[in-house]
């Protein structure tokens, strides 16, 4: 009856591939057969004695085939579990951590390697630690073997000794077939730190008799409001500055709101402290606990902020800041009423102090570019360019007052240097030209830019730049430093002073009359002078002629010689030359002046007893 199996035994099987038969072990209802099987010392027999044929022995049988150790034991490994330790020298939680590993023995290669479980958030460098290699026994060259490891034992890897403790199933069944007596198993030591930390702590509480929801259904969305400020002053650039403190009488919470006006300069961040708990009283601290937390619980704190620790009237600190709180809303008052019988909420007048108005200075000028378009960078931030006069500029366009000029310096080599000052009357600017005169040693050219010129003595709040009235002859002009003294002017620039007498001074008006009379005179004298000799201009124009004609017989003169010379000896531009300095100018040019055409000529071009007009004698020399 207790028979459940009654199928006939399988007598043909495959094997890569072949078809092969086999004898049948068990019979049906699963006994075991006896009669197909062969004793040990049949099969002993068999393996041992070989038939002999009729024609001699019979030939040997091949080995059995070779097996390399590659592919007896590949992906056999023997595995240990091993712990070693290590000291932590700065902690005062630890002095010692236990770190626990896995000790892999490659039976192909004799090859080992050691590996760390990884723990999350350990902080530590985990995972391999020795990689797979032949790990040296000694220094004489040996290696680990198999045979040297055991449970129960310490080996030493590269200056690290590991306690073995146990093996898996596979590791045990292969070393007892292999004849090694293994040492009986030791428990796992772990880390006494973690396992403090896995712990958890016991508390002994007893359950409080408030009840927190029941607060929450009566005080939710009732929030006590208080006005305060923040007294900065004692910091750098600090302020009185105000703020609005929320109670939630919900949860027991505090919220610090910033208050705002328009233009205040402030970036709009509207809450100082975010709704939270605030501790009001600390637990006494360790010596060795971190003066900073990431987070606060009850068991750091001895007492929280509650509603009773406001009031008008009063300071509170709130995480190291000082708030005076001067004033509350009527929801405040009532609720403190009620709840506490509080009715004094007379609140507090914040004065504060009037803005000190600060003097705008005015930087001195650094001398680039126009005092008044620099001046805009002082007042702006986005300077505007200076406004202009328009109609000024349009009705003295292209009016250009022209004066000489000579520089007033202790050089002896400066003094004789001519400049042009030119006045432009649409913009008040002034420019200085130097004519090049050669062979003097000085590069002529552009001498000042058009630009204003200030007077001497001005100040940057009170500017004042020249003027045409100033630009008299015989006056001076100091020029960043430089002093110019005015000996001529153009024409037009008595002209136009005439036309506008209103706008310049007689004094100023009367010196350039002055100056130009004596021009005036010699021309009107000229112009009288001609007639009085009976000679009319063709006659002048022939007798020029003729003297040229004769004067070509002179090859020796140097007319561009002549010419510069009187030029540059009338000193005032006059065109007067006084006759002994005429005539001495003559003998050093070699004029042959004894000549009757040249005396002719010589009569005809004075003016007066011992004036020349040079003008009409050079006539006879051109360039």
């Amino acid at each position: 009856p207790q028979k459940t199996s009654f199928h006939r035994s399988q007598t043909l099987g495959y094997k890569n591939g072949f078809a092969f038969s086999r004898l049948p072990t068990v019979g049906i209802g699963g006994e075991r057969l006896y009669v197909n099987q062969l004793s040990q010392a049949e099969l002993d027999e068999l393996s041992n004695t070989r038939p002999t044929l009729t024609y001699g022995q019979a030939k040997q049988a091949l080995p059995s085939g070779f097996v390399p150790a590659h592919v007896a034991f590949d992906k056999k490994i023997l595995k240990f579990d091993a712990y070693f330790q290590e000291d932590v020298p700065l902690s005062a939680e630890e002095h010692y951590r236990i770190r626990q590993v896995g000790i892999y023995y490659y039976l192909e290669d004799d090859s080992m390697s050691v590996i760390e479980p990884v723990v999350k958030n350990s902080g530590l460098p985990q995972g391999k630690l020795i990689r797979r290699h032949r790990v040296p026994k000694n220094d004489h060259g040996d290696h680990y073997h198999w045979k040297d490891l055991n449970r129960g034992m310490n080996i030493t890897m590269y200056g690290r000794t590991y306690r073995i403790v146990d093996c898996d199933p596979f590791t045990q069944v292969f070393l007892e077939s292999q004849g090694i007596e293994l040492n009986p198993p030791e428990k796992m030591v772990f880390d006494p730190y973690t396992e403090l930390r896995r712990m958890p702590m016991h508390k002994y509480i007893t359950p409080s008799d408030f009840d927190q929801l029941k607060q929450f259904l009566t005080y939710d969305k009732q929030v006590l409001r208080f006005y305060a400020m923040w007294d900065d002053t004692n910091s750098m650039f600090g302020e009185n500055r105000p703020y609005v403190i929320h109670y939630y009488l919900a949860d027991d919470t505090v919220e610090v709101r910033e208050v705002y006006k328009q233009n205040d300069g402030r970036d709009p961040f509207p809450i100082l402290i975010k709704r939270q708990r605030l501790p009001k009283t600390f637990v006494d601290k360790k010596k060795t606990f971190p003066s900073c937390v990431l987070e606060i619980s009850d068991q750091e704190v001895l007492e929280w902020y509650t509603a009773k620790d406001f009031a008008v009237g009063k300071s509170t600190t709130l995480l190291g800041r000082t708030f005076f709180i001067y004033d509350c809303d009527e929801f405040t008052r009532n609720f403190y009423h009620d709840k506490f019988g509080i009715t004094d909420f007379q609140p507090v007048e914040i004065k504060q102090k009037p803005l000190e108005e600060v003097p705008q200075v005015v930087p001195p000028y650094n001398g680039f570019g126009i005092l008044e378009d620099s001046l805009q960078n002082c007042f702006s931030l986005f300077p505007k360019p200076p406004r202009k006069d328009v109609i000024k500029m349009l009705e003295n366009d292209h009016k250009v007052l022209r004066y000489q000029a000579a520089l007033e310096s202790p050089n002896p080599e400066d003094r004789k240097r001519r400049f042009i000052l030119s006045y432009f009357l649409a913009d008040d600017m002034i420019s200085i030209y130097e004519p090049p005169v050669r062979n003097s040693g000085i590069i002529g050219g552009k001498y000042l830019g058009k630009t204003r010129v200030a007077k001497p003595g001005s100040t940057t709040e009170n500017v004042t730049y020249y003027e045409p009235s100033d630009l008299t002859i015989g006056s001076t002009i100091e020029v960043f430093g430089h002093r110019f003294v005015i000996t001529d002017a153009d024409e037009y620039v008595l002209n136009y002073m005439e036309s506008n007498a209103a706008s310049f001074p007689a004094a100023a008006l009367q010196s350039l009359r002055d100056h130009f009379r004596p021009r005036q005179v010699v021309k009107e004298a000229a112009n009288s002078d001609i007639p009085t000799h009976g000679t009319s201009k063709q006659e002048l124009d022939e007798l020029i002629g003729q003297v040229q004609e004769e004067l070509k017989l002179h090859t020796y003169l140097n007319n561009k010689n002549i010419r510069e010379t009187f030029l540059q000896c009338d000193k005032d531009g006059s065109g007067i030359l006084g006759k002994a300095e005429f005539l001495s100018l003559c003998n050093s040019l070699s004029v042959p002046t004894n000549t009757i055409l040249l005396n002719k000529l010589i009569d005809l071009c004075s003016c007066g007893e011992d004036k020349i007009n040079y003008h009409d004698f050079l006539r006879a020399f051109p360039s």
